[in-house]
């Protein structure tokens, strides 16, 4: 029979737990993402231990609830990994808890796979079946700079500098910035693009709405998410309340939007095997290396923390200094669509 929580021990479920969990991570400077994934695993571990306080469960209460998603949930080994890792930033970080035991568990090994890289001609083909001229911008930003679909995605007005053509990448895995390369032919649909946006959200400011929310740590005061720069790139279509301010905000375009476009691109151009917008930036990578240009230069573009990350992309390997060009920039332009006005309604 599983022991109630000590009259000493706050209620697992309650604020004061999971708000010292985020204010340990922000301590930590994790990003967003992990924040969030890292709270949804502590809940989860305490709902599946019947709300008792993880300070009275230990390696057996541990062990039971990682088995369950291997065996019951069939999790894969990432997944179970990161639980593992937010179980033990709870232990270690928040509760301080000295236990011999957390250096014993055995993390789950990823299995070791080749990423799967598309061809030049068969990107180009990909691009060509975007239907949708917004979804096709982004997709092309992820194979000509390299990114992720959470930084695409998250870029903000500001972070576009035209001039050096590069892309400023906040908060992105390990919590680093970094800059990506712009490619140029991108140049004219993002400048058309960031127009739309300044008009859209300065119509919308005129009636007290739709700011974007800001990052947790951007340094900005909350007073300037109305500012135009700080908008996204990529705004959704609709409007939602934010739960702490009560501010109506405009989110980002939704990230399955881009992951079911780029499948059914994928079905049309007659790609076979699985292909999704992470396959886009193995393939940047693939064909830089390709092309000869220095792995070390590669991996300051992926933003890895280890060059033994970035190896696994070598096909040939010619070191040497010279600008990089994105390899987008070496496709057939008519492989990109033109254009036009997103089809979101006016503010009124």
């Amino acid at each position: 029979m599983p022991t109630e929580p000590t009259a000493l021990s706050p209620r697992p479920d309650s604020p004061r737990l999971l708000d010292r969990v985020r204010a340990s991570l922000r301590l930590a400077n994790l990003g967003q993402r992990t924040e969030t994934a890292y709270v949804a695993w502590i809940k989860r571990y305490i709902l599946f231990h019947g709300k008792r306080h993880p300070a009275d469960m230990g390696r057996a209460e541990l062990e039971a609830f990682l088995t369950d998603l291997a065996v019951a949930r069939r999790v894969g080994a990432s997944t179970q990994s990161q639980a593992l890792s937010a179980l033990l930033f709870l232990y270690g970080k928040v509760l301080k808890l000295e236990l011999p035991w957390l250096a014993n568990i055995v993390r789950v090994r990823k299995p070791s796979r080749r990423p799967t890289v598309l061809s030049e001609s068969a990107v180009g083909r990909l691009l060509a079946e975007i239907r949708d001229a917004e979804l096709g911008l982004i997709v092309a930003l992820l194979y000509g700079s390299g990114l992720r679909l959470g930084e695409a995605l998250d870029l903000r007005l500001m972070d576009v500098d035209f001039d050096l053509c590069q892309l400023r990448i906040r908060g992105a895995k390990g919590g680093k910035d970094r800059m990506a390369i712009l490619p140029q032919s991108l140049v004219e649909p993002l400048r058309c693009r960031l127009t739309w946006c300044r008009a859209l959200h300065a119509a919308e400011h005129r009636l007290g709405r739709g700011a974007a929310p800001l990052p947790c740590r951007s340094g900005a005061a909350a007073g300037k998410s109305c500012l135009p720069g700080w908008q996204y790139v990529f705004p959704g279509p609709g409007l939602s309340i934010d739960a702490q301010s009560g501010e109506v905000r405009r989110g980002h375009v939704d990230p399955r939007r881009v992951q079911r476009a780029v499948k059914a691109a994928a079905a049309r151009a007659g790609i076979d095997g699985p292909v999704s917008p992470h396959t886009l930036r193995h393939s940047f990578a693939s064909h830089l290396i390709e092309r000869g240009y220095d792995i070390r230069t590669v991996q300051e573009l992926l933003g890895h923390s280890d060059v033994s990350t970035t190896m696994i992309y070598i096909h040939v390997l010619n070191s040497g200094d010279r600008p990089v060009h994105s390899p987008l920039d070496e496709l057939d332009g008519s492989s990109l669509r033109e254009p036009d006005a997103p089809g979101y309604a006016a503010a009124a």
